[in-house]
């Protein structure tokens, strides 16, 4: 080891090391030494991370506080039971013609009704937005934080009311809605709010080996204005998913809401209004926009720098070749049947709860949902007897007047029970066995006074079955037997489908249930988990291929996503600039390819000797330059 000027401490060889010395080893160091310098390593990390943490802690508190913002509630959005209020006729939805009809799916309360907007209307929502985005863009990070943060608090103050509205809308619970609604757009807005910025700042990249004097980076720049159609599952986190991420993003967003789920939008809108006041930012920053599908057509014809579209195979296909036309650019969200392997080591009685969750939570109205369970041999009969004792002690109906309620509506009313029971009888048909449920309930019956399908659990279904390839959207556990205990078996099944979203596997061993995982067709994975809970890390991106579509939203790659991803090189220093070497100058000196390569071989030879020959063919010709003309 050389000699240092630096005081000698207690161990030499560590203290060499972080003072930057070159150190050279005489001798092997010792076991003892080995996990000495782990050690100042590991404690090391651990200090920078801790004075990074405090770093961003000390940040915070000079953010500006969240404006409290106040939003006034009409009755509808206030109260859990309305009195004396019309019932809607869902045999309306077969025509509508040019109106969009607002109704309570747990109770056919009828709400009102709004119109179905003109191409006209569309475009004028999008010039709307495009002017306020022109003003956005320049906004700081710490404000587009601070909108986010103002959301936050607003959401986590007036929780209630959020999810009251979401589940006057869509059927679900209260329990559905704060869950599947609330708290995932908290998690969004503080992931946005904490970490969104460094995904989004100028990025610096290496140069290579022939532009050392110059520097190359990376910008995100945001599109313009966003075009979302977005369904009807989620009326509250389908709106703000979108909104959040547009606006953080620098963008401006007009959203297509379904015509299922259209009442909401008002109260919605008027939070996003207030929040935007409060920080400052342009007015008509989000827009939305109601109607049918020839509304969403014109929304992706309308001239949007890109489109959200969350929906079917078939409109997704639509979507997509609509937006061809302008070349716009789209992503695809268009739903899975996830796959939930459960092997025969698999501590079921702890995963029964979990997979009724996964199935029950919102009716089983969810793109990444459990739709298949494949259930090894060994453990297939204790697995179906602990769903249908579960099942057996669920109470479905209108949960607004009773908290107790497990199961609420579907939302889109007899035509979508209907394509259930198509399923339901299918697969009965077929061998498949009915252990509970699986019926549309009579309309003289109580639950016939809503829109109420009963959680069902089918057995025993064969490959062949529709609803084994069919998505459901709804709330209908499919089991399939996997014989022999064979986790190649339970493979081949789950990836015998089209759909591709997210996936889970389950066994008493971990490594086992990874590996299984690992090897299933889908755009997320879980271990020893529900596969949403992907969802809940919001640095994560969302979406599949195959039939579920293309693309991103959320994480680092869905926020970069909404921008133009711009490479940037410029002079590393002003008074150096580059130019053209005489050899390589216009009228040709005839040595040009000559001195290329010799460019060639000195930067990018595998040896030593094609580097130094390299460099002497430039030498040589770097002297020929054109002939001047008189």
């Amino acid at each position: 080891m050389e000699k240092s000027h630096h005081p000698t401490p207690s161990h030499p060889f560590i203290f060499h090391l972080f003072a930057g010395d070159l150190v050279t080893i005489d001798r092997m160091p010792s076991v003892h030494e080995i996990f000495e310098i782990i050690g100042a390593v590991t404690v090391v990390v651990v200090v920078a991370k801790l004075f990074r943490s405090a770093l961003s802690l000390l940040a915070g508190f000079f953010e500006p506080s969240p404006k409290k913002i106040h939003v006034e509630l009409t009755k509808e959005e206030l109260s859990e039971r309305l009195e004396n209020c019309p019932k809607f006729d869902p045999n309306k939805l077969l025509n509508p013609g040019e109106k969009v009809y607002l109704w309570d799916p747990s109770t056919f309360d009828y709400l009102g009704e709004t119109k179905a907007m003109s191409e006209a209307e569309v475009k004028e929502a999008v010039r709307k937005a495009r002017e306020a985005q022109k003003v956005w863009k320049k906004s700081t990070f710490q404000t587009r934080r601070l909108l986010m943060r103002t959301m936050l608090r607003y959401f986590t103050e007036n929780q209630e009311n959020c999810a009251r509205v979401a589940v006057r809308e869509s059927g679900k619970t209260m329990l559905d809605a704060l869950i599947g609604e609330v708290l995932v757009t908290c998690e969004k807005l503080t992931w946005l709010a904490g970490s969104g910025e460094q995904y989004l700042q100028r990025e610096y990249r290496d140069t290579g080996k022939m532009m050392m004097m110059k520097r190359v980076y990376v910008e995100y720049v945001p599109l313009g204005v966003i075009g979302a159609i977005v369904p009807w599952n989620y009326p509250f986190h389908n709106v703000f998913n979108p909104v959040s991420a547009a606006l953080f993003s620098g963008n401006a967003i007009v959203i297509k809401v379904s015509e299922f789920a259209s009442w909401s939008i008002r109260y919605y809108k008027a939070i996003i209004d207030a929040c935007l006041e409060a920080v400052g930012a342009p007015k008509d920053l989000v827009q939305f926009v109601t109607g049918y599908g020839a509304t969403g057509a014109a929304l992706v014809k309308s001239g949007v720098d890109k489109v959200i579209f969350v929906g079917s195979p078939q409109v997704g296909a639509i979507v997509a070749k609509a937006a061809s036309d302008n070349l716009t650019p789209v992503v695809l969200e268009l739903g899975g049947k996830d796959p939930f392997v459960v092997c025969d080591d698999a501590d079921v009685q702890s995963i029964v709860q979990t997979a009724c969750r996964g199935v029950w939570q919102n009716m089983g109205q969810n793109c990444a949902g459990p739709e298949r369970f494949f259930v090894y041999e060994k453990v297939y009969d204790e697995f179906c007897d602990g769903v249908v004792k579960i099942v057996k002690q669920m109470k479905i109906g209108a949960s607004l007047e009773d908290p107790t309620i497990d199961c609420g509506a579907i939302c889109m009313g007899p035509r979508q029970m209907c394509h259930y029971q198509k399923l339901v009888d299918d697969a009965v048909l077929k061998g498949a066995k009915v252990l509970a449920g699986g019926f549309i309930p009579p309309a003289n019956s109580p639950l016939g006074k809503g829109s109420f399908y009963p959680p069902t659990i089918l057995a025993d279904i064969p490959e062949n079955a529709l609803i084994a390839q069919e998505e459901i959207f709804g709330p209908i556990m499919a089991i399939f037997k996997v014989k022999n205990n064979s986790d190649e078996e339970a493979i081949r099944m789950a990836n015998n489908c089209d759909f591709a979203l997210s996936s889970c596997a389950f066994s008493g061993d971990a490594n086992r249930a990874k590996k299984i995982a690992a090897r299933l067709d889908a755009g997320m994975s879980a271990v020893n988990d529900l596969e949403g809970c992907t969802y809940m890390s919001q640095s994560l991106p969302f979406g599949g291929f195959k039939k579920s579509g293309y693309d991103r939203f959320a994480g680092p790659e869905g926020l970069r996503g909404l921008c133009l991803i711009r490479s940037v090189c410029e002079d590393r220093f002003d008074f150096i600039r580059n130019s053209i070497p005489p050899p390589m100058q216009y009228p040709s000196t005839g040595v040009g390819h000559h001195f290329a390569k010799g460019l060639i071989n000195m930067f990018y030879s595998t040896s030593l000797v094609g580097n130094i020959q390299g460099l002497f063919t430039v030498i040589k010709y770097s002297s020929y330059a054109p002939k001047k003309s008189n």
